[in-house]
């Protein structure tokens, strides 16, 4: 009997065995098996072959279908895989499934159709190298496919500027022919479609020091300062892997990136980029997916999962903005796509550049324990000057729509010299609150612990935890008063009383709301670009990355909020918050300014920032994290549980803490308490943080720990998770 043990996309931490029919040949693992699963069909994933099970041949189920004749992931991604969910402490088959297309998670074939690929005739390759010259589009493609002797595909001659109509023209003239094609193809030579920019002497260094080295495993910090040109630097860097015949992984943090991003590299380079982000529907991400697999895509752009996509010929991994929170994955598998990116590039043996000017405290470490190699950009690219930045104690002081008067004039003018003015406030919504002005009354939401945001357009109150929505009341449920009154400012807020205060400026709002429509953030973008004054009021999606030639003025009417939070990385995203946004300031040729209001002018934390710069601050915060043990000095994880009754999860981590506290092995729990956030969704939720000094203590403490809780009987009267390296703990 052959068994086929399997990884099914299940909660479960098991393999399931199965038999496989008489007479079917014997896989190889890796591929993708359909098979019944309880009531339904489910597709896994071939771990191993066996000869026998712990269950009796009558009880195996058979295998329905074997769906692939080779593995469906390479090997170095399968070590991979088997690496995330171990360090993740989460199920292999959902990892496993998490990792591939969502057409391919339900039973598309993972080889796509054959590629037309495109080559010379013997008449063609007889021409002479100017025969067509007359013929400008027909000697293009003829230029390119003399370049290539072995043919290229359709994708690759259209990165190439060549048409169709043209290849077609070329065959009526039995010059060009279609060939059979097989499922690897070679990249085309990346033609420059633009050349490089004259790069300054620090990026010309950096440039230089990852080249160096690109056939070896290493990982470079790419940290300067915005608007330094760190993405010139990624380009040139990109150059000599492409010109090598290998392909490059940018990751990027936001969907909103990528339009201009892959408009960059297009614009560089002459090379088919393929995009995998969730705006994408799912035949185009399998499509993306199978493009990068079988070699012809040489850039692949995509935010988190992306790290994933398998490649052909690996040359080089980019994170741009490293330090940011989305590409750490927040609930099912709650992976780090920077740390994983970092394990692919040592499996793959390539280089990983990591980019930010503001890294995290643990990439910082990691240069400062001789991991990483930092290379800096101290100056502003092109002359751009970096933007002079200003306090606004506010205490005391009437605000006009939650802005000061040295604020507005500042507007005023900035406006009037035909720039553009940046105004950042991290809520959308028109308030944060509805209150009742006569007895203090404040909407809640009857399903979280939170206060539901007042929108205006359509009129409703929103919790941004849960999402339950509802009409505001008329009157107050307590005192029966109509002085109903919003408190505080969101984007629409905002928005609403900038356009009174400057009705003659073009208004533009960033945020989730405003840019649901597919493209609706890139044609916003376009339009600032252009030039002319202009207002954008935007959430920290204005934060990330964008180039705003014309910004001279930021302002950010509220610093405060990250200054007095629970959470211990709060300062840490505050300082990185604050030098993102204001980087978007001056990035031209005139100079910029950033106001920033505040009613703790005084505090440490933005003292020393503005003092003293985000280095400075950087080696505070790492001061105070190793006095704690916190990461980077220690290792975190963190259990949650949740259920309708408080009761249940307090006491399901207590038997969780007090058998880890048990076992010893220099692992302490802190709690379980009530999560900051007691109540979400109509579910108490409890936490339980597990911290150790060193990693494997920790690792270990898990695996001990994770298949006792599931055995428990209260285990299945809570929905618990696991998450190692907690980004947030809320």
């Amino acid at each position: 009997m052959t068994v086929l043990r399997l990884a099914l996309p299940s909660p479960l931490r098991q393999l399931f065995d199965y038999r496989l029919p008489a007479g079917w040949p014997v896989p190889e693992p890796g591929v993708r098996v359909r098979v019944p699963f309880g009531r339904r069909e489910v597709i896994g994933v071939l771990i191993e072959v066996a000869t026998d099970s712990v269950w009796p041949a009558e009880k195996l189920r058979p295998v329905l279908a074997v769906l692939d004749d080779a593995a469906v992931l390479p090997a170095t991604l399968w070590q991979l895989a088997l690496w995330a969910a171990r360090y993740y402490q989460h199920p292999l088959g959902d990892a496993l499934s998490q990792m591939l297309p969502v057409l391919l998670r339900q039973g598309e074939a993972a080889e796509p159709e054959p590629l037309r690929r495109w080559q010379l005739t013997a008449r063609g390759r007889a021409l002479a190298p100017d025969a067509l010259r007359r013929a400008v589009r027909q000697q293009a493609a003829w230029d390119a496919l003399a370049a290539h002797p072995q043919g290229l595909g359709e994708p690759a001659l259209r990165a190439l500027g060549v048409t169709r109509d043209s290849l077609q023209a070329l065959a009526a003239r039995e010059v060009v022919e279609v060939v059979a094609d097989v499922h690897e193809v070679a990249l085309p030579t990346p033609a420059l479609a633009q050349p490089a920019l004259v790069a300054n002497s620090e990026q010309a260094a950096a440039v230089a020091a990852v080249i160096a080295d690109l056939d070896a495993f290493a990982v470079w910090l790419l940290q300067g300062v915005t608007g330094s040109g760190k993405t010139e630097v990624y380009l040139q860097v990109m150059a000599a892997v492409l010109a090598a015949g290998r392909q490059v992984l940018v990751l990027v943090p936001e969907i909103g990136l990528t339009p201009q991003t892959v408009a960059r590299f297009q614009a560089r380079f002459r090379c088919p980029v393929a995009c995998l982000h969730s705006g994408l529907s799912d035949r185009q991400r399998l499509q993306a997916w199978q493009a990068a697999r079988r070699g012809e895509a040489g850039i692949i752009l995509g935010t988190r999962s992306a790290v994933f996509t398998p490649l052909r010929h690996p040359g080089l991994i980019v994170v741009d903005e490293e330090h940011d929170l989305s590409f750490k994955q927040q609930d099912g598998f709650r992976y780090h796509a920077r740390d994983v990116a970092l394990r692919r590039g040592q499996l793959e043996g390539i280089p990983v550049l990591l980019g930010s000017a503001t890294p995290a405290l643990e990439s910082l470490a990691n240069v400062q324990a001789g991991r990483y190699r930092r290379l800096a950009l101290t100056q502003r690219a092109g002359g751009a000057q970096s933007p002079a930045v200003r306090l606004l104690d506010i205490r005391g002081e009437k605000l006009e729509g939650g802005m000061s008067q040295a604020a507005l004039t500042a507007m005023t003018q900035t406006l009037q010299r035909g720039e553009q003015v940046l105004v950042f406030v991290n809520r959308r919504g028109y308030a944060p609150v509805l209150l009742c002005h006569d007895c203090g009354w404040q909407a809640d939401c009857p399903r979280c612990d939170a206060r539901p945001t007042l929108h205006q357009s359509p009129l409703r109150l929103h919790c941004h935890h849960c999402g339950h929505e509802r009409q505001p009341p008329r009157s107050c449920p307590d005192c029966g008063s109509t002085d109903l009154r919003p408190a505080g400012h969101g984007t629409e807020r905002l928005e609403e009383s900038l356009g009174q205060r400057f009705p003659e400026a073009p208004m533009y709002r960033v945020d989730r709301d405003s840019t649901r429509r597919k493209g609706a953030l890139e044609d916003m973008l376009n339009e600032v670009t252009r030039g002319g004054p202009a207002i954008l009021v935007g959430t920290q999606m204005l934060a990330k990355g964008h180039h705003l030639p014309h910004v001279t003025l930021v302002v950010i009417p509220d610093c405060d909020s990250g200054l007095f939070s629970a959470d211990f990385r709060a300062g840490e995203r505050l300082a990185q918050l604050l030098v993102q946004v204001a980087g978007r300031a001056g990035r031209a040729e005139r100079p910029g300014q950033v106001l920033l209001q505040t009613r703790q002018p005084e505090h440490p934390l933005l003292t020393v920032l503005l003092g003293q710069g985000h280095m400075a601050c950087a080696r505070l915060l790492l001061q105070e994290r190793a006095l704690l043990g916190l990461p980077p000095s220690g290792h975190l994880a963190l259990l949650r549980a949740e259920a309708v009754q408080l009761e249940r999860p307090l006491q399901f981590l207590q038997r969780a803490a007090v058998e880890v506290m048990a076992a010893g092995g220099g692992v302490a729990a802190w709690g379980p308490v009530p999560a900051p956030m007691t109540r979400k969704a109509g579910l108490h939720r409890v936490h339980l943080l597990l911290k150790a000094e060193q990693r494997a203590s920790l690792q270990q403490a898990l695996s001990r720990l994770l298949p006792w809780l599931e055995s428990l009987p209260e285990g299945r009267q809570v929905r618990w998770s696991v998450d190692v390296d907690p980004q947030e703990l809320v």
